[in-house]
């Protein structure tokens, strides 16, 4: 069968999309690619960014193609599936623009994984997968096509209306083969995500090494996909990074939830002429890991700290046993080998603003840099969400993103001008 995989040019106007707007590899099509060629399909993977396309361009490469199947992303890869942009507008153009010429069309993402009738009704695709999305698809092309009701995990019109066969998916992942991109992606990839300490020397890349995270802090966006914390074989992660070494990448940023220390992993990398970037919490981390990160070829650790009091962690549920002394202490040491550390700090009710600005200077001072306490998004997915409102339902990212718009007069850094409402981000191109 003939499958083609879709990642299509965004574009965030007015949105408050927190992620890097900077192209990605797109992980979930690549291991998508990677299960359906084992399977023995016929795969034509996409990128808007990376294959330099607009959107008419790319629907008219999927319909010289001829899939039978086309599956398109709602959120810029797996790595930013917990702060995906609300809006479906990018998506919903992209199928407006194939216009039926791509087979059955697929979308996999975190809407659909959250509010699966919502997006199904949004989209106007013929189905979606709840949940991580690579073993779902492969069912799909191995005959689910044709009797959906058997696979799990998806969303689909029936006589009666919307059936949804389950919860969300959860993949094994720790098997998942080593994934291959086109030259030429990596030769356009020059961006080295969240790196501060040098220009980028080469061509950056995204790997990922574990998925999922064993903590339920109430502001993640895990719920409904990368819940379930799972580590992959090591020699396929290896092998996947040595073939991106090999095609010329001098920098790679785990898109991991939570980089744990894993000394194999680490030791490995020290041989290897590659630096990297992760995300990690501090507390976890001994000073003699926070050495080998370093000697590794670590130059970013982004750390959630997120509040500096012992009350306002727990009020998060971050079940963080080191103290704020402690926390800035890891902080400073991993400093020590590793060029860029940033502590994320949130907006926590009963933070003394004196303490937050005290305790900033005095990371600052050692080298290490602590934002700006950034406001939360609820996002459906999120244990905050549902501490507000209950289960999701089909007004649910509308409800969360009215509830931001009307508690902030002031957003990210990123966000150059004032969010639109989502009506107002999706009036042209999803129903209501």
């Amino acid at each position: 069968m003939r499958a083609a995989l879709v990642n299509p040019p965004w574009s965030f106007a007015q949105s408050i999309y927190f992620g890097c707007r900077a192209p990605h590899l797109p992980i979930e099509l690549g291991a998508c690619k990677v299960l359906l060629e084992a399977a023995g399909h016929e795969v034509l993977m996409l990128d808007g960014a990376l294959d330099g396309l607009t959107l008419e361009e790319t629907a008219g490469r999927v319909a010289e193609f001829a899939p039978a199947m086309t599956v398109v992303t709602t959120a810029p890869t797996y790595l930013f599936w917990r702060c995906a942009q609300p809006e479906l507008r990018v998506p919903r153009a992209f199928l407006d623009a194939l216009d039926g010429r791509g087979g059955r069309t697929v979308a996999v993402g975190p809407h659909g994984s959250v509010t699966p009738k919502t997006t199904l009704a949004k989209l106007g695709c013929d189905l979606v997968v709840r949940g991580e999305c690579e073993e779902v698809v492969a069912a799909l092309a191995g005959g689910g096509l044709t009797d959906p009701g058997r696979v799990p995990s998806l969303a689909y019109r029936d006589e009666d209306g919307i059936a949804v066969t389950g919860g969300p998916a959860a993949t094994r992942f720790v098997d998942l083969p080593a994934l291959s991109w086109p030259e030429s992606w990596i030769a356009r990839h020059r961006h080295h995500h969240h790196r501060f300490d040098a220009e980028p020397d080469g061509p950056g890349a995204e790997v990922e090494a574990s998925r999922g995270c064993p903590y339920t802090c109430t502001f993640c966006a895990k719920l409904d996909f990368r819940d379930k914390y799972r580590r992959r074989d090591l020699g396929l992660v290896l092998d996947e990074i040595d073939r991106l070494i090999a095609q010329g990448a001098t920098y790679l940023y785990f898109i991991d939830e939570i980089f744990l220390p894993q000394k194999p992993l680490l030791e490995a990398l020290v041989e290897r002429p590659v630096a990297f970037g992760v995300q990690t919490r501090i507390d976890l981390w001994k000073p003699d890991m926070l050495d080998l990160l370093g000697r590794a070829g670590c130059v970013s650790i982004e750390a959630g700290v997120e509040s500096l009091t012992a009350e306002g962690r727990a009020l998060l549920d971050k079940n963080c046993r080191a103290s704020t002394d402690d926390l800035a202490e890891r902080l400073i040491h991993a400093r020590r080998s590793v060029p860029f550390v940033q502590a994320n700090l949130i907006k926590v009710a009963g933070d003394d603003p004196a303490l937050v600005a005290a305790w900033r200077e005095r990371l600052r001072a050692a080298g290490v840099w602590a934002n700006d306490p950034v406001p939360l998004y609820p996002y459906p997915s999120s244990p905050d969400y549902r501490r507000l409102w209950g289960e999701p339902d089909g007004q649910a990212w509308e409800r969360a993103h009215a509830h931001y718009l009307g508690q902030f007069d002031r957003f990210s850094d990123i966000q150059e001008e004032r969010p639109a409402s989502l009506s107002e981000l999706e009036s042209a191109c999803c129903p209501a």
